[in-house]
């Protein structure tokens, strides 16, 4: 599995409620199940007008059709070469 993040534009994503960040979940939940092959979403960050996202997929086409069923936008997804922080490397995320 590949860990990727994804940038999605949603404007006025920071005010989003919780109600609304949970709703958020439920679809997406329910699009990860739809596509029965084997898929992780691990976080959500929400800053300003967009929501990143960290998920693990086989491949590109895996995130996007996930986006494509939950009706999210997928603006740019990458790849996460590595990960690093204050005390050095660390484990990518799974």
């Amino acid at each position: 599995m590949i860990t990727y993040l994804i940038e999605r534009e949603v404007p006025g994503a920071s005010q989003l409620t919780d109600e609304e960040l949970l709703g958020i979940t439920t679809t997406s939940n329910d699009a990860v199940e739809s596509l029965n092959k084997p898929y992780t979403w691990l976080y959500s960050f929400v800053a300003g007008d967009k929501i990143y996202c960290l998920h693990t997929a086989e491949s590109e086409e895996v995130i996007r059709e996930h986006a494509r069923r939950g009706g999210f936008p997928a603006n740019a997804v990458n790849v996460v070469a590595n990960v690093f922080g204050a005390d050095g490397l660390r484990e990518m995320p799974r």
